[in-house]
């Protein structure tokens, strides 16, 4: 057998042991085959809500569980390092039926993803917040900033942090109802989501592609004033260098 056929007969429950399985007695293993395969499906079940505990939250646990037995089996590990597996859960869970009611948990998936990704990043030296207000008024629009490898923008049309805030922390209100971007920094060991307007989402995301501070500006348009969310990048040590 194939070493893809004999991951298919792995992960799929209703799957026939593979031919030509041997105990250390020679015996048949179809058994220890079993055990083996039901394992492997508990264990990447165990990673996929470490991963997104709250997806599991939202949905229900008995739920998730069952969903994570369909989502393994349709993406199974393409790398030994579990920390990173789940990648494909948002665009998974855009096309999976019975979640269609809850179309914000695509995003939510998003953030879970770019939280385990900003703590995993690699580490950076942050620029001196003072650096920027030493930058010529003249010369601030030709502006241009590095982010630090573990930053993270998160864009939504749902409530994103609010909705996360309120499946992990206690004392959080309930998710309002305008659209909310969630940036995701790591000033210091754990990562930090913070949430955006849509208009401050748009700067960061201008920002984040290499735009000048005028062109960014410009993205999020006319009324919008940068100086709160350049003080948050700056106080979230999420600069590197500031281009001029």
């Amino acid at each position: 057998m194939s070493q893809a056929g004999f991951t298919e007969a792995l992960l799929r429950a209703d799957a026939a042991v593979p031919e030509g399985l041997k105990g250390p007695t020679g015996a048949g293993a179809g058994k220890r085959f079993d055990v083996y395969r039901n394992n492997v499906a508990v264990s990447l079940t165990e990673a996929l809500e470490t991963a997104f505990p709250v997806i599991e939250k939202l949905v229900g646990e008995e739920f998730y569980k069952a969903m994570a037995g369909v989502f393994l089996r349709q993406h199974p590990p393409s790398s030994p390092l579990m920390m990173f597996y789940g990648r494909e859960m948002p665009d998974f869970l855009t096309s999976f039926p019975p979640v269609a009611h809850l179309p914000y948990l695509p995003d939510v998936a998003r953030l879970e993803l770019a939280l385990r990704e900003a703590y995993h990043a690699a580490d950076a030296q942050a620029v001196d917040p003072a650096a920027l207000q030493q930058v010529a008024a003249d010369d601030l629009p030709d502006v241009t900033l590095r982010f630090a490898p573990s930053a993270r923008l998160i864009p939504s049309r749902f409530p994103l942090h609010g909705i996360w805030a309120a499946n992990t922390r206690p004392d959080a209100p309930a998710p309002g109802k305008s659209a909310e971007w969630t940036l995701v920094t790591r000033p210091d060991f754990d990562p930090i989501p913070d949430p955006l307007t849509p208009e401050a989402g748009a700067f960061v995301a201008a920002l984040m592609e290499g735009q000048t501070l005028g062109a960014a500006w410009e993205a999020a348009g006319e009324e919008f004033d940068p100086g709160p969310t350049l003080g948050l990048l700056l106080s979230r040590k999420t600069m590197t260098d500031i281009v001029t």
